[in-house]
C-alpha cells in the first residue's frame, strides 16, 4: 500500500515526515502521468507544483482557510490531496472529474476558475469579506506567472497593497511559462533571475535564513531584511511586489518541500499581504514533458503513451492547421499582415506565422484586452492584424472590440478559435457566446466557415477590409470534408434543395454538415426542403430575408447561444422588412454546459439530426392542421 493511498484528506499529510513526504512526491507525479494518459488534461502544469501544493495544504487550513488557484490548470494535486484520487479514471468526463476546482465536487474548491487572471482579484474580496466578518481566516492564491501578464492581476495588486488586515497569501507559481514561455517585461525581468549564476546560491541563502528565523510579524521582516538588502542590488525579484508596498519572500525552490512550507509558514504569521516567490519547474520529473519545447505538455488532448508521451490517436488535420497553413500564404502574399495571440501562440496556430515572419508576431501574453486595442493602433497605422484568440476569451475584450477597433473603423481580423461547444474543458471554454455580442457591434462582420475551403476564403475576404473588424470564428477538432454548394445565389450558398418551398434551414457554420442530414429525414416525410449556408452571418443580407419569404417555415441552426444570435438576428431582420413567418430557432441553450464530448453535448441539447428533423417535422405538421396559407406555389430559391 503506497503513501497516496492513505491520504484522504489534507490533514493526513500533516504526520509524514520529510523522506515520506518525498515519497509521496514521487507517487503522486507517477499516479499523474498513468490517469492523465488516459483521459488527456493538464499534465505538465500539474507536475510542476507537487511540493508547492502539498506544502500549501500542510501550512494551511483547507477549507477554513480557502485557496484559490488561477486558472485551476494546476489544481490535480490539489483534487488529489483533497480525497479525490479515485475520481482521476473519468478525468474531464461527461459526469465525471472536473478538469479545474468545482464548487460541486468538493468543499475545497470555492472558485471554478478557468479563466486566467483573475485569482487575485478573488482572494482580495475574500480576504476582505473575511476582515468585515470577524473570521480568522486566511486565503492562498496561486498564481503562475503567466497570469501575471494579465493587466486584472496588477488592478488587483495595487487593492490587495491596500488591504493591510488582510490575511492573504500570494504564491507566485514562476516557472517561465504560461502555455508557451511568459513574454512581456515582467517575464524577462523574472528570468533575469531564474538565469543569474548566483541563483542557486541566493535559493540556498533564503533556505538558510528561512530555517533559521524563529520571529514573526513584523520582526521577521526586519531580520530577512539583510538578506534582501545584499541581494537587491543583483537580483531585486522584490522590488516590483515591495514597491507597491506587499511584503515578499523568496525566491524560494518550489520543488522543495521543506524550503516552501518554512516559507508559507512566515507568510502565514505575518497577518497581512504576503508574496511567496516559488521557483519551479514545469513537468518536473516526467521526461517528455520536461523535453518538450513547445509546451511542457501543458494540455494533452486525449490518451498518450506513458513512455514517450506520444498521442495514441492519429493525427487528424483540424480547424486550427487550415488556419494556419492560409495564415502563411497570406503572410507571404502581403507584408502588411501581422500576427497577434495572447498566450496562444501554438493552440491558436500562429506558431507557423511566427516561424516564417517573427518580426511581424506580436505575443503579448494573457492580455486580450490589449491584444485588440494594440492590434486597432496596428490598423491606424496601416497594418493588417490577425488577432488570434479562443472564442470564450474574446469574451474579456467585448468593449475593446466596440469601442476601440469597431469605433474607429480599424481594419482588424479576429479568428476565434474553439468557437462553439467544445466539451472536455466544461462550462468556461465552451465558445457559444461570441455570436451573440458580436451582433451588437456596429459595422463588424463575421463569417462562420462550414469547411476548409471556406475558411480560407473568409479568411482572404476578411482580410481584405480594411475600414471595419471581421471576425472568423473557428470549430474545435477535426475538419470536417468540404460541403459543396448546390449554387451560389446572392450572398449565400444553397446547399441542398428539393420539392416544395415548406421549409428553409439557414444552417450556420459547422451545423451545415448536421442540416443536410436534417433535409434528408424530412423529405422522407415528404416535405420540401431549402438548406442554405448564409456564409456571413453578420450582417444579414437582403438576399436572406427574400429567400425567408418565399417559404412557409424559417428554420436558423446554430452553435452559438440562442439569445442574440444568428436566428434572433435574422428574425428580427424579417421583422423589420415585413416579413412574418413562422419561425424555429435552434442553438444552445442559455445555460452552462457541463464538460463531455462534443457528440454527447450536442445530443443532450437537440443539437442533432433526429431531434431538429422531429421538431421540424412536428412543426409543419402543426401548419398544414391550422390551415396555413399555402404558399406551395411560390418560387423555390
Amino acid at each position: 500500500m503506497g503513501l497516496l493511498d492513505q491520504i484522504s484528506g489534507p490533514r493526513d499529510l500533516r504526520d509524514l515526515d520529510e523522506q515520506q513526504l518525498s515519497d509521496l512526491a514521487r507517487e503522486i507525479r507517477s499516479f499523474l502521468v498513468d490517469r492523465v494518459s488516459k483521459t488527456g488534461g493538464h499534465l505538465g502544469p500539474n507536475l510542476g507544483v507537487v511540493e508547492l501544493t502539498l506544502a500549501i495544504h500542510r501550512v494551511f487550513d483547507s477549507p477554513h482557510d480557502r485557496i484559490v488557484f488561477d486558472t485551476g490548470h494546476q489544481a490535480y494535486v490539489h483534487k488529489i490531496v483533497t480525497g479525490r484520487a479515485d475520481g482521476f479514471t473519468t478525468l474531464r468526463q461527461r459526469g465525471g472529474l472536473s478538469g479545474y476546482p468545482s464548487q460541486a465536487e468538493s468543499e475545497h474548491d470555492i472558485v471554478e476558475n478557468s479563466h486566467a487572471s483573475t485569482s487575485l482579484s478573488y482572494a482580495d474580496g475574500l480576504a476582505k469579506a473575511y476582515v468585515v466578518r470577524g473570521d480568522d481566516r486566511h486565503v492562498v492564491a496561486v498564481v503562475g506567472d503567466g497570469a501575471l501578464t494579465g493587466g486584472m492581476t496588477w488592478e488587483a495588486l495595487n487593492n490587495i497593497a491596500a488591504a493591510k488586515a488582510s490575511k492573504l497569501v500570494v504564491v507566485v507559481n514562476d516557472n517561465g511559462r504560461s502555455y508557451t514561455p511568459t513574454v512581456g517585461g515582467l517575464a524577462e525581468h523574472l528570468a533575469s533571475l531564474r538565469t543569474d549564476p548566483r541563483y542557486e546560491q541566493v535559493l540556498a541563502e533564503v533556505r538558510t535564513r528561512l530555517q533559521r528565523t524563529k520571529l514573526v510579524g513584523s520582526a521577521l521582516y526586519d531580520t530577512l531584511h539583510a538578506i534582501k538588502k545584499g541581494l537587491k542590488d543583483a537580483l531585486a525579484p522584490q522590488g516590483m511586489f515591495e514597491d507597491l508596498g506587499i511584503k515578499y519572500i523568496g525566491p524560494v525552490d518550489g520543488h522543495d518541500e521543506t524550503a516552501m512550507e518554512q516559507a508559507l509558514v512566515l507568510a502565514k504569521n505575518f497577518g497581512g499581504p504576503v508574496i511567496v516567490h516559488a521557483i519551479t519547474t514545469k513537468g518536473l520529473g516526467y521526461p517528455p514533458a520536461e523535453e518538450n519545447d513547445e509546451d511542457n505538455l501543458h494540455s494533452v488532448g486525449g490518451a498518450f503513451d506513458p513512455e514517450t508521451g506520444e498521442l495514441l490517436a492519429s493525427a487528424a488535420t483540424i480547424w486550427t492547421d487550415v488556419f494556419r497553413e492560409e495564415l502563411v500564404a497570406l503572410g507571404a502574399e502581403r507584408d502588411d499582415i501581422v500576427a497577434v495571440t495572447a498566450a496562444m501562440l501554438y493552440p491558436t496556430g500562429i506558431y507557423g506565422f511566427a516561424a516564417a515572419y517573427p518580426d511581424r508576431t506580436f505575443d503579448v501574453g494573457i492580455a486580450e484586452q490589449h491584444a485588440v486595442t494594440s492590434a486597432a493602433g496596428m490598423a491606424l497605422a496601416g497594418l493588417h492584424p490577425v488577432v488570434a484568440i479562443y472564442a470564450t476569451f474574446l469574451n474579456r475584450a467585448f468593449d475593446q472590440v466596440l469601442m476601440d477597433a469597431a469605433l474607429h473603423k480599424c481594419g482588424i481580423t479576429l479568428v476565434l478559435d474553439r468557437a462553439g461547444v467544445t466539451g472536455d474543458d466544461g462550462p468556461s471554454h465552451n465558445g457559444m457566446w461570441d455570436m451573440s455580442f458580436l451582433q451588437v457591434v456596429p459595422g463588424l462582420r463575421l463569417a462562420a466557415p462550414r469547411d476548409g475551403t471556406r475558411l480560407r476564403e473568409q479568411l482572404r475576404e476578411a482580410v481584405d477590409v480594411d475600414d471595419a473588424p471581421t471576425v472568423i470564428r473557428v470549430p474545435k477538432g477535426a475538419v470536417q470534408p468540404d460541403l459543396d454548394a448546390v449554387e451560389r445565389v446572392g450572398s449565400y450558398d444553397v446547399m441542398a434543395r428539393s420539392g416544395e418551398a415548406d421549409v428553409v434551414i439557414v444552417a450556420v457554420g459547422p451545423m451545415v454538415a448536421t442540416c443536410l442530414d436534417v433535409a434528408q429525414r424530412l423529405r422522407a416525410q415528404g416535405i420540401g426542403v431549402t438548406v442554405v449556408d448564409p456564409l456571413w452571418v453578420k450582417p444579414v443580407s437582403n438576399d436572406l430575408v427574400e429567400l425567408a419569404a418565399r417559404h412557409r417555415l424559417v428554420v436558423s441552426v446554430e452553435d452559438n447561444g440562442r439569445v442574440g444570435g444568428c436566428g434572433s438576428v435574422l428574425c428580427q431582420a424579417m421583422t423589420d422588412s415585413g416579413v412574418e413567418r413562422p419561425t424555429m430557432v435552434f442553438g444552445i441553450p442559455q445555460q452552462f454546459l457541463q464538460q463531455g464530448k462534443r457528440a454527447v453535448i450536442l445530443e443532450e441539447i437537440g443539437l442533432t439530426a433526429q431531434p431538429l428533423a422531429r421538431e421540424i417535422t412536428a412543426r409543419v405538421a402543426a401548419l398544414d392542421g391550422a390551415d396555413a396559407p399555402d404558399h406551395k406555389a411560390a418560387d423555390s430559391a
